[in-house]
C-alpha cells in the first residue's frame, strides 16, 4: 500500500528529526561538561630550609693566654684539670715528649676538656745547644707522641728556658713551628710561695698577655694552690681566657 505524506506531516517528521539531532548534541556537550578535566602536574615540592649554622661562642675581647709548661705530671696535671674546669677556664698546655710518653692518659683528658697541647721538645732541651739532627729529633719525637694521643700535631713549639737564637728560628720554620714564648713569668718554678705566685701573675697582667706557669717539672704545689686566686681574680677584673694554636 502506497503511503503518502501530507504536508502538514512531512513538517511533523522534519521537526522531530530536528528536535532528536538537538537532544543529540546536547547530550554531547553535557557528557564533555562533566568529565573529569586531565590531573594537573604537581608542582615540585618546595626545598627544605637550609639548616642553621652552629652558632660559636666569640672570642673574649679582653682576654689572657694561660699557659703550662713541662707535664703532663700524674699528681699535679689533674688538679690543675680540675681548677681550670671549675672557673670555666681553657689554657695552652707545652708538653715535655717524654712526660706524655709515660703520661698518655692525662694528654688525652687535656684535649678532651678543650685545652690545647703544644710542643716542649722531648727532654726539655736547651734548643740553642743542639744540632741541627738533634734539634729535629727533639720536636719531631714529641710531634709524634702527641700526635698520637690527640689526633693533630702541634703548631707551635716553646724553647725551654725561653733560649731563642737565629738558628733556633730558622730550624723551628724550617719544621713549620711557631716560637712561642710569654709576656708574663710567675717563676712558680722558683718556689717564692702562693701569694707571690698571685701577685707576679695579677700584677702584670694586660689584655693579650701569656701567663707562664708550670703544671710538671718538679713540685707544683704552689701553683696548684695559687691557681683558683689567679682565675678568681681575672674573671673578676673582665677577662676572658684564649688558647694557642699555631
Amino acid at each position: 500500500m502506497d503511503v503518502r505524506l501530507t504536508r502538514a506531516g512531512n513538517r511533523m517528521i522534519g521537526l522531530a528529526m530536528m528536535m532528536l539531532v538537538s537532544a543529540v548534541i546536547g547530550s554531547v556537550v553535557v557528557a564533555a561538561a562533566k568529565s573529569p578535566a586531565k590531573p594537573a602536574t604537581p608542582d615540585p615540592p618546595a626545598a627544605a630550609p637550609a639548616a642553621a649554622a652552629p652558632t660559636k661562642t666569640p672570642l673574649p675581647t679582653k682576654y689572657v693566654v694561660l699557659t703550662f709548661d713541662d707535664g703532663p705530671d700524674a699528681e699535679y696535671t689533674p688538679k690543675v684539670l680540675d681548677i681550670l674546669a671549675k672557673y670555666d677556664a681553657k689554657a695552652t698546655f707545652f708538653e715535655v715528649g717524654q712526660n706524655v710518653r709515660k703520661h698518655p692518659e692525662l694528654t688525652k683528658r687535656i684535649h678532651a676538656a678543650g685545652h690545647s697541647v703544644e710542643n716542649h721538645t722531648w727532654t726539655h732541651a736547651d734548643l740553642r745547644k743542639l744540632s741541627a739532627a738533634a734539634f729535629r729529633q727533639q720536636v719531631v719525637s714529641t710531634d709524634q707522641v702527641i700526635r698520637a694521643q690527640i689526633g693533630s700535631t702541634p703548631g707551635c713549639l716553646r724553647p725551654p728556658y725561653g733560649g731563642v737564637s737565629a738558628a733556633v728560628r730558622q730550624r723551628a720554620k724550617a719544621l713549620g713551628k711557631d716560637l712561642v714564648v710569654w709576656t708574663v713569668d710567675s717563676r712558680d718554678w722558683t718556689k717564692p710561695g702562693t701569694t707571690a705566685i698571685v701577685q707576679r701573675v695579677i700584677k702584670n697582667v694586660h689584655s693579650g698577655s701569656v701567663i707562664l706557669m708550670h703544671d710538671g717539672g718538679g713540685n707544683r704545689s704552689q701553683t696548684v694552690a695559687a691557681l683558683p686566686a689567679i682565675l678568681k681574680t681575672l674573671k673578676a677584673q673582665g677577662y676572658g681566657f684564649r688558647t694557642l694554636t699555631c
